[in-house]
C-alpha cells in the first residue's frame, strides 16, 4: 500500500471516528428521558395548535416533504388520536419500555404532528434538532441507566447527529437572513431588533430603542456567533461547557427581553453534555 493510500485511509478512519465516537449508553438513556418528556410538553403547549387546525383543512399548506409523502390534512379526531399516541409512546420510550418500537412510533407520530403544526403558513426552525433527535434515538437500540461504563458507536453517532442539527439551526439562520435580505449587511444594519422590541419587547427593554447603535452592534454580534456556531462541534472540556453556557444565556436574554424561548433547541444542547454523570455511582456500580 502506498503512502498516499495509507494517509487517505487514516483520514477516512479519523472522519468515521469523529462521526461515531464511543459514548456511554447511560448518556443516551438520560438524554432519551429529557427528549421524550419534552416532546410531551411541546405537543401540549408550544405546538398545541394541531387539533384546532383540524377544523380548517382548507387552510392546510403542506411543506415540501409533506407534499412528497402525500400527507393529507388532519381531522380533529385524527389530531386527537395522534396526540394520544405521542403521549403514550413518549412515556414508554422515556421509561425504556420497548425502546426501539416506542421510539420509532414517537418518531413517526411526532413527525406528523410537526407537519401539521407547521403546515399552516409558519415554519418554526427551532424544532429541527428536536425532530432529528426523536428520529435518531431509536437507532441506538437498548440503552440503560446502569450502563455508565458501556460505550457504543451507535450512541455516539446518534448524539453527534443531534449536535450537528443544533449548530446548523444557528448556521442556517445566517444563511436564511442572507437570502431574505439579499445582502447580509442589510440585515445587520437594519432595524430587526428595534422592530422586535417595539412589537413584543418587555417594558424594561424599551429604553434600548433609544440606542440604535447598540442594537445594530448586537445584530452584528448575533450574525458572527451564529456563523461560527459549527466550531462548537470541535470544542472539548471547559471550552465546550463555556460555549453551551453562552448559548443558554443568549436564549435566556432573548426570552426575558422578547418572550422568545427557543426551548426545543435549548433542550437538545444536552446532547453536548456528559449526562451519565447525573446517574448516582452507587446505582451504576451495583447494576
Amino acid at each position: 500500500m502506498s503512502n498516499s493510500t495509507t494517509a487517505e485511509a487514516k483520514v477516512g478512519n479519523q472522519i468515521i471516528a469523529w462521526f461515531t465516537p464511543q459514548i456511554s449508553l447511560a448518556r443516551v438513556a438520560v438524554f432519551r428521558v429529557i427528549v421524550y418528556i419534552f416532546v410531551i410538553i411541546d405537543v401540549l403547549t408550544i405546538s398545541a395548535d394541531v387539533i384546532p387546525h383540524g377544523w380548517t383543512p382548507d387552510l392546510y399548506k403542506p411543506l415540501w416533504l409533506a407534499r412528497f409523502l402525500h400527507i393529507p390534512p388532519v381531522s380533529v379526531l385524527g389530531a386527537q388520536i395522534l396526540l394520544a399516541a405521542i403521549i403514550v409512546f413518549a412515556l414508554m420510550a422515556a421509561a425504556g419500555v420497548l425502546q426501539r418500537i416506542s421510539g420509532w412510533i414517537v418518531a413517526i407520530t411526532f413527525g406528523l404532528w410537526m407537519f401539521y403544526t407547521q403546515g399552516y403558513g409558519y415554519v418554526a426552525h427551532d424544532h429541527m434538532a428536536l425532530v432529528i433527535a426523536v428520529v435518531v434515538l431509536p437507532t441506538v437500540g437498548v440503552a440503560r441507566f446502569r450502563e455508565v461504563g458501556t460505550t457504543s458507536a451507535k450512541a455516539g453517532w446518534a448524539l453527534r447527529v443531534v449536535q450537528i442539527s443544533v449548530v446548523l439551526t444557528y448556521f442556517y439562520s445566517v444563511v436564511m437572513k442572507w437570502i431574505a435580505s439579499g445582502n447580509i449587511t442589510h440585515w445587520a444594519n437594519g432595524a430587526v431588533i428595534i422592530w422586535a422590541l417595539m412589537r413584543r419587547g418587555a417594558e424594561w427593554s424599551k429604553p434600548f430603542l433609544e440606542m440604535p447603535g447598540l442594537l445594530i452592534a448586537g445584530q452584528w454580534a448575533t450574525l458572527v456567533f451564529e456563523f461560527l456556531s459549527p466550531i462548537v462541534l470541535f470544542l472539548k472540556g471547559r471550552w465546550l461547557y463555556g460555549a453551551v453556557i453562552f448559548f443558554m444565556l443568549f436564549h435566556l436574554m432573548t426570552y426575558i427581553a422578547l418572550g422568545i424561548h427557543f426551548l426545543p433547541t435549548v433542550i437538545c444542547w444536552a446532547a453536548f453534555l456528559p449526562l451519565e454523570k447525573l446517574i448516582p455511582k452507587r446505582f451504576a456500580a451495583t447494576a
